[in-house]
């Protein structure tokens, strides 16, 4: 095990601190931004380390017996999280001295739950007058929604805000507005009452999701990353694959694809186990841009990876109106191509370049990795069980918590003292200050939509655009979603799409769900497309690589995320929609097989390496076999066999001649 370490693969460590410059430490902070919060020490410290703790217990008290009216429980949610967010994310660090709270911070801080405590101390009387709103409440409400932007450029950052401020000016502007966008203009106490007072603004459905179940599964993660769950995923990817061709690579998509059931942020997932198996990459014999791509492609899929998707899959089960289990179900099989697709690129990748795994007598025995750690496996196999046995995610997430530190428990080297339960609660309630504020500013996006109706001008409008066609119409959609993606958060990006340009794929017969889970993929694969690719950048900060560089081929290996969706929009059986068990066999094997045409003619690399007419014949047949049509099947396998013949024999020659 000694040596082991020595090349750079200890198992179980998940940040080689010492591999990280200063500089790179820096660049992350800055594209994590909803993790980048301040650590304060001494009585601030203990301060923010007890708003967090009652955070937490408050969402975990509603959880166990039930959660309050509406706008209360949304009130109290936001009351706690814009508060630590002002508390947590200073206007300049450097203004933080002697681990105290700057006073202009603070100030904030105490004036951003006003608007909300407001809502708490005049509940019956705003319910009594309601669509009344007097000056006191366009005065609070006001400040509300600006305390709200202000908060989502500290920790979601300026995209967001950017994006905001247009849908806010588009309801002021309305009349001044060309052709079918216009509409008569909304007032400030209209626009004030509607996204603050009702519970279809910065209260809607978004901040809804986060103040139930959400928050909850964010601690459930956070109790899972205590119990060392992350080193198990990376301990038993390494023993399953860290001795094939590329292993670390192909560790690195494991790993990744595991903890994905834990993370629902493609940076998160890139700096959490990034700055392990990055290194591994490198020192294996791949390029800096291709280690950092590779990590970049795996993370990113965390957040379509089941049970635990990324916050959006939460909204989508609300705006779609199926159990969350749904959703799950529908996401198994494209997950499972993803991450199908980045291995073959990897695996390919190794091939091409003759690289080796590492011996398996380095490796951990996959035994003696279920029999000390496999336990810590438990919660997650428990909640898929709750969920499909109809609990809803709310309790799911609340007896998955108990679970996970029951489980901890059984062996000495998991085990939890009270000090990490603790620990738990605030790394919890720090961990989802980003998706609230996300949700807060998202419900102002949908609250000017349904003010206004932009929503289905805007989906007409795509439809005229496309001018009748289906193909066009969805490449129209999924550019839409991808300069969304560039720097707005998953869960927004969603909220913006699924109101926009889902709708316009439901208007030409698209299922429901099809059409939800269309905008929410190429949404997230925005983090992997340059220009903005924000969890390429982070890779590349790691590796020390060239962020665009690192963009494209992260983009090469996350193909299968720009195809899938195409796949399941024609054909819904891959979801499960009005779908035998034999069509989505058919289906899902003919996909696999059109995969690996696609993977390997994006890497350059079949049976041999391969000339770019093969590359081009091998993606044209990867694509056939994508159409689920029994002719363009039968085409795509004949296409793929030929040139893996052909490929064959010529390998044989070369091999001959030398």
């Amino acid at each position: 095990m000694e040596e082991l370490k020595k090349n750079g693969v200890s198992p179980g460590q998940d940040v080689p601190e010492e591999e990280l410059s200063d500089e790179m430490k820096q660049k992350l902070k800055e594209l994590d931004k909803e993790s980048n919060t301040v650590e304060y020490t001494g009585t601030w410290g203990r301060i923010i380390a007890i708003i967090c703790i009652c955070f937490s217990l408050f969402q975990v008290y509603t959880g166990f017996f039930g959660v309050l009216d509406a706008m209360l429980q949304r009130a109290v949610h936001l009351s706690f999280g814009i508060s630590l967010v002002y508390l947590l994310c200073p206007v300049k660090r450097s203004w933080i001295k002697g681990g105290s709270v700057h006073p202009l911070d603070l100030f904030l801080a105490i004036l951003s739950i006003i608007p909300p405590v407001y809502i708490l101390l005049n509940y019956q009387q705003l319910i009594l007058r309601a669509g009344t709103v007097t000056p006191a409440d366009t005065a609070i409400g006001l400040l509300g929604i600006v305390m709200v932007i202000e908060a989502a450029r500290r920790i979601v950052g300026l995209p967001i805000v950017v994006v905001v401020l247009c849908f806010i000016a588009y309801g002021f502007f309305g009349p001044y507005m060309p052709g079918p966008l216009a509409h008569r203009g909304l007032s400030l106490q209209q626009m004030v009452g509607h996204l603050f007072f009702t519970t279809e603004g910065v209260f809607g459905i978004p901040m809804g999701v986060s103040s139930t179940f959400i928050f909850l599964f964010i601690l459930f993660g956070a109790y899972l990353e205590k119990t060392g769950l992350g080193k198990f995923f990376i301990d038993i990817a390494n023993a399953i694959a860290g001795w094939a061709s590329g292993g670390p690579a192909k560790v690195a998509v494991l790993s990744s694809a595991l903890e994905g059931t834990i993370s629902g942020s493609s940076v998160a997932n890139v700096v959490g186990s990034g700055a392990f198996t990055i290194p591994m990459m490198k020192k294996l014999g791949y390029s800096k841009n291709f280690a950092g791509a590779v990590e970049a492609a795996a993370s990113t899929g965390g957040q379509i990876m089941p049970p635990i998707m990324g916050a959006a899959a939460f909204l989508m089960a609300e705006f779609v109106g199926i159990p969350y289990m749904e959703v799950v179900k529908a996401a198994v099989v494209p997950a499972l191509l993803y991450f199908l697709g980045v291995f073959l690129g990897v695996h390919f990748e190794a091939k091409r370049e003759n690289l080796q795994g590492t011996p398996r007598s380095l490796l951990p025995p996959f035994g003696r990795i279920l029999k000390e750690e496999g336990h810590l496996a438990i919660p997650l196999i428990a909640i898929i069980g709750l969920l499909s046995s109809g609990y809803t995610p709310m309790r799911a997430a609340l007896a998955g918590i108990v679970i996970s530190i029951a489980t901890a428990m059984l062996r000495a080297n998991t085990r939890m003292t009270f000090n990490d339960i603790v620990d738990g609660l605030i790394k919890g309630a720090r961990g989802a200050l980003g998706v609230l504020i996300a949700c807060a500013a998202a419900g102002i996006i949908i609250g000017v939509v349904t003010k206004t109706g932009v929503g289905l001008k805007l989906a007409s409008a795509l439809v005229q655009l496309s001018d009748g066609s289906f193909l066009l119409l969805l490449f129209c959609t999924m550019i839409t979603s991808l300069i969304l993606g560039m720097g707005v958060p998953t869960t927004a990006n969603y909220v913006i799409t699924s109101t926009i340009a889902a709708p316009a794929l439901i208007s030409l017969g698209v299922p429901i769900l099809a059409a939800h889970m269309f905008v929410f993929y190429f949404g997230i694969i925005a983090d992997i497309t340059p220009p903005v690719a924000l969890a390429a950048f982070a890779g590349a900060a790691i590796s020390g690589g060239n962020p665009i560089r690192t963009g494209i081929n992260a983009s090469k290996l996350g193909i299968a995320a720009f195809i899938i969706p195409y796949m399941f929009v024609l054909s819904p059986a891959m979801l499960g929609i009005d779908a035998t068990f034999l069509d989505m066999v058919h289906t899902t094997i003919t996909a696999v097989i059109g995969m690996i045409g696609v993977s390997a003619a994006m890497i350059g690399q079949f049976v041999t390496r391969a000339w770019w007419i093969e590359r081009i014949v091998l993606f044209a047949g990867g694509l056939l076999l994508i159409d689920p049509s029994g002719f363009t099947d039968i085409v795509g396998v004949a296409v793929l066999v030929a040139v893996g013949a052909f490929q064959y024999f010529r390998k044989k020659r070369s091999a001959e001649k030398a």
